[in-house]
């Protein structure tokens, strides 16, 4: 009920609106959805939108994974969604006015569509509420600016600086006279942020050509941070567009520079309101614990962190992004870092997954991986310093492996569900398959004269 009068409120005070944009969320972590004009804009916000079940599992190219179940041999039925969001906004980078809801579906009973990722997120934070424990989570997205002409020979390139002059390959990194470059952009994805509700934080030149990063504020719920993090992806490729630049969460754009990462910030606390991973002198044990959990789970949830083919380019070593599953104390070469600098503010973060992932997955295996570690009181292991990892074990670095791996992995199925376990497995499979039909100009280049 709050939600449709919220939603009257906003139309009543944007009279300019003449579209709302409705959208799920798909396995890719894809908005994929219908326009809705204004006149019946109430009605889909009040009585939810039809749109077929199968939407959740598409692959990356937007095709039907028959494997996965929810399209053929089915009917390929619809779904009813409603709106999730406590508000309706504006989506400020359209020439035309547009409002913007993001839509969860629900089973006739009222329960959340198993296909659903935020609810397989929500299942897991549930778990969590049970034992009267609340994650704080903040996610860090990194991207790059990218030039919009493209062509086969050049995919991608830096975008023209201000001066109309190409953007050299320097790294730049922590550049305020880059920042200011882009100002006008930056500007407006504040703005639109804002206007979303979005809680967006620091923003900085990152180590690649036009790469940079956007902070968001830890929230004290992990669904909404996951949220955040997929409305501050809308904004950010959004208004890069309206100023005639196109924006990349590709975990590997470039072949030579830096990947970009999704960093995940988390600490957990108990009813009182305090930090349980907070210890006298040290971290707590529960800290300890979770990170044992989340190292020993690593292997296992690859297929989540690193999704896609591209996804593996990053994870290199020598690449400033990890490959072993180690912890370490601000230590920024280990996949988990504990941070304790600021006592009261002692957490996590971890460092493996690309900005290409699904948040809300992403937020599954690893919340759900810290409550295993806590409560199996799972040993970390030695810690790392500096760049020694030869104590950690190193996780896989192939697509191929971390599918099978998550496929057969019982930390999957009960933390995910078994039955989001094979639509997931189902829909990597398609992609990895349709990878293996394409021949690549780095193969023609190779063997088309030489062999």
């Amino acid at each position: 009920m709050d939600n449709i009068i919220n939603a009257r409120a906003f139309l009543r005070d944007n009279k300019d609106i003449e579209v709302l944009e409705a959208f799920v969320i798909d396995v890719n972590g894809v908005p994929r959805g219908k326009w809705i004009p204004r006149e019946r804009a109430l009605d889909v916000l009040d009585k939810g939108m039809s749109i077929p079940r199968s939407v959740y599992a598409l692959d990356v190219w937007g095709r039907d994974v028959y494997a996965a179940g929810l399209a053929e041999g089915t009917g390929d039925p619809d779904g009813i969604c409603f709106p999730i969001s406590d508000f309706v906004s504006r989506v400020g980078w359209l020439e035309r006015p547009t409002a913007q809801v993001m839509l969860g579906m629900r089973e006739q009973d009222g329960a959340g569509f198993f296909g659903d990722p935020r609810q397989v997120l929500a299942r897991v934070v549930d778990r969590f509420r049970e034992i009267k424990l609340t994650p704080v989570v903040a996610v860090e997205l990194e991207f790059y600016l990218i030039d919009p002409v493209r062509s086969a020979l050049d995919p991608v390139r830096p975008p023209k600086s201000r001066e109309v002059r190409w953007q050299s390959g320097q790294t730049q990194v922590l550049s305020i006279a880059e920042l200011q470059d882009y100002e006008h952009v930056f500007r407006d994805i504040s703005r639109a942020c804002k206007e979303q509700g979005v809680p967006a934080d620091a923003m900085l030149r990152e180590n690649g050509p036009g790469q940079y990063e956007i902070n968001l504020n830890h929230v004290p719920d992990a669904v909404k941070a996951a949220d955040y993090a997929v409305l501050l992806k809308r904004v950010v490729k959004g208004v890069a567009r309206f100023h005639d630049l196109d924006a990349t969460f590709m975990a590997k754009p470039y072949g030579m520079q830096a990947g970009s990462g999704m960093h995940v910030h988390f600490s957990i606390l108990d009813e009182a309101g305090r930090n349980i991973f907070v210890g006298p002198d040290e971290p707590s044990d529960q800290l300890m614990h979770a990170v044992g959990g989340l190292l020993r789970a690593m292997a296992e949830s690859m297929a989540i962190f690193a999704p896609h083919a591209n996804s593996y380019r990053r994870l290199r070593r020598s690449e400033n992004a990890p490959t072993f599953a180690s912890w370490g104390r601000d230590n920024r070469s280990a996949a988990v870092r504990v941070i304790t600098s600021n006592k009261p503010s002692t957490r996590i973060e971890h460092r493996v997954a690309g900005a290409d992932a699904n948040p809300y997955l992403v937020l599954a295996m690893i919340l759900g991986a810290a409550l295993t570690g806590m409560n199996k009181l799972i040993d970390p292991g030695t810690v790392t310093t500096g760049e020694d990892h030869k104590a950690a074990h190193e996780f896989p670095t192939q697509w191929d492996d971390s599918l099978h791996r998550f496929a057969k992995s019982k930390f999957a199925s009960e933390i995910l569900g078994s039955n989001y376990q094979a639509l997931y497995t189902a829909c990597k499979q398609q992609e990895l398959e349709e990878f293996s039909l394409r021949v690549t100009d780095v193969e023609y280049d190779a063997y088309i004269k030489t062999v």
